[in-house]
């Protein structure tokens, strides 16, 4: 079917833009001999992984679940294409690891501890084993809430505890420090590693380095030259394997969130559209971030000619996405198409007040197809 014939609300993936992405990155693979890696914690629709799987070397999870949907759904474009699954958690459980050890082939630990707890079990699976820094610089402008590196953060090891410590079985160093950055800010970023942990990238053992995740390599302003250089010098020093772990850079701006207006109310000043999709619900990083959406043919508030507050219908007084502006007035039935809102939607979406999920389309061309459609049973299958 078409867009305007699907039901709503409903995210669409934009299978062409999704290939778009993944051919930046593969030229990046190319041209640099790094290996690109699939982030699942910003997107996890396994039904685009066979398409994914062609271009990128595997997937990086952030716990058991995610490892067993990376192993499980994505494939290699051909059998000799062997997918890789790395794992980074702050802390593993103990009635998990085992599984853990067996489906992933790096497994990536926070601390000492958790590396002597775990180490004997990894290696007797057969994993590489890694740890994650932090090389205390602080690039991020905005909310500390996504800076890894800001005081008294829990994600990454600090060079002081190195001190004294046993790295028997450690064949590689991970970091991840960006979120929505260009390469400039990689290369801060790399200044630091190396000045803080340069003798242990220089160990015989390091095999692996990896840059970790918040590369926005597919936007179109980003220094892909500069990301270049960076691989192939740190390459270059240490003769190790450099690995990235994107997740918004291979679905940015690939994917669609159709919702129809249920409502027009008045307030004041304020003319509110209520729309049939929720912020609270499915798109929650318009308050936990926060972010203003793009909107398919709309303006700041005031600059066309009607402005409306966009928001949800749940029992949230907060349950708005923003304030738009359009050419002409909206009236109840009228659709409206949010913009890149294939990552971190489907990831974090909730039923709160019951509300529905959105369906799952793939578009192709100008053809959609629904993948997965939810009711009832999946609000109450979680209570």
């Amino acid at each position: 079917m078409r867009m305007e014939e699907l039901s709503t609300p409903c995210y669409i993936i934009d299978e062409d833009k999704l290939e778009e992405n993944l051919n930046v990155l593969k030229s990046v693979m190319e041209d640099t001999g790094c290996k690109i890696l699939l982030a699942q914690k910003a997107f996890s629709a396994y039904a685009t992984y066979p398409l994914i799987g062609k271009y990128l070397c595997g997937t990086t999870a952030s716990g058991l679940y995610e490892a067993r949907l990376g192993r499980e759904e994505m494939k290699g474009s051909h059998s000799a294409k062997q997918m890789e699954t790395h794992i980074f958690s702050a802390a593993y459980r103990d009635d998990e690891f085992e599984q853990i050890a067996e489906i992933c082939d790096h497994i990536v630990f926070n601390s000492f501890y958790q590396l002597a707890r775990f180490r004997s079990l990894a290696l007797a699976k057969g994993a590489g084993i890694g740890l994650r820094i932090n090389p205390e610089c602080s690039t991020q402008e905005g909310h500390a809430i996504y800076d890894p590196c800001a005081p008294g953060s829990r994600l990454g090891i600090t060079s002081g505890a190195f001190a004294g410590q046993n790295l028997d079985g450690v064949e590689g160093l991970h970091f991840h420090t960006l979120c929505e950055q260009n390469s400039d800010d990689l290369e801060k970023t790399l200044e630091a590693v190396e000045e803080k942990f340069g003798e242990y990238l220089q160990l015989p053992q390091i095999k692996w380095l990896n840059f970790g995740g918040g590369h926005h390599i597919t936007r179109a302003d980003y220094d892909i030259d500069r990301l270049k250089t960076c691989i192939r010098q740190m390459q270059e020093r240490y003769q190790v394997q450099i690995y990235l772990e994107p997740g918004e850079a291979v679905a940015l701006n690939a994917g669609y969130l159709v919702t129809q207006v249920l409502d027009v109310v008045k307030n004041g000043e304020y003319a509110i559209a209520i729309l049939d999709t929720s912020a609270a619900c499915h798109m929650p990083d318009v308050i936990e971030m926060p972010y203003r959406p793009p909107l398919q043919d709309s303006g700041e508030a005031g600059e066309k000619a009607y402005t409306y507050r966009l928001a949800g219908p749940t029992c949230l007084a907060g349950d708005v996405i923003g304030d738009y502006s359009f050419d002409s007035e909206l009236k109840p039935g009228d659709k409206l198409v949010f913009e890149d809102m294939a990552i971190y939607s489907m990831v974090k979406n909730n039923t709160f007040n019951g509300m529905a999920l959105p369906a799952i389309v793939l578009k192709k061309g100008d053809e959609c197809r629904v993948w997965k459609r939810f009711g009832y049973e999946d609000f109450k299958g979680r209570l």
